[in-house]
């Protein structure tokens, strides 16, 4: 597994660090899922540039679908069919950048049990002020969907609020026109 692209911040390392110690009973850490490389979040072996533009998301991935799929997530970080990184391929296309260009984390860095399980606010919190705060390097962050602007919010982070890529009732077009909207103006 490579790791992000620019040189490591003292904040980024202590990010990775944080991610290792943190735990909460119930779920998964990515090193029980074998997942722990020089990152903070796998997403970030495309998209970990650390001065690029940030975009956070409530969560990685579930548990049983990282298991399932460890060969392409090893490799990628991510898994370029599931709707959440057509939507932000095609955000990256109508900027003009590349997953290299760009920051993706999630709020919460522990993997859930089970496909979409819900994430008590109080642990999405916890993870983030545990690990993500770490991340933000100076960054004005776009937050991707209700839950992890809700944790910004709550730890009065400057950033700006957009839909999550998944985000039902909408083209996946209109989708990313709004998502390339908000990354224009942080």
């Amino acid at each position: 597994m490579t790791r992000p692209a620019g040189r490591p911040s003292e904040g980024y390392r202590r990010a990775i660090a944080a991610r290792r110690a943190f735990s909460l009973p119930g779920y998964v850490t990515l090193a029980q899922a074998g997942f722990d490389g020089d990152y903070v979040s796998p997403i970030q072996i495309e998209a970990g540039n650390l001065t690029g533009p940030m975009l956070i998301s409530k969560d990685w991935l579930d548990a049983p679908s990282a298991r399932a799929n460890r060969a392409e997530l090893e490799r990628r970080g991510t898994l370029p069919g599931i709707v959440y990184n057509r939507v932000i391929d095609r955000v990256l296309a109508l900027l003009g950048l590349s997953r290299s260009d760009i920051y993706i984390t999630p709020v919460f860095h522990l993997l859930v049990p089970r496909r979409s399980s819900p994430i008590p606010a109080a642990h999405a919190r916890a993870c983030f002020d545990a690990v993500g705060r770490h991340e933000l390097l100076g960054r004005r962050p776009v937050a991707l969907g209700h839950d992890a602007a809700r944790v910004l919010q709550h730890f009065a982070i400057p950033h700006v609020a957009t839909i999550h890529p998944s985000r039902r009732g909408l083209g996946l077009e209109a989708r990313a026109a709004r998502i390339a909207h908000a990354m224009e103006a942080a």
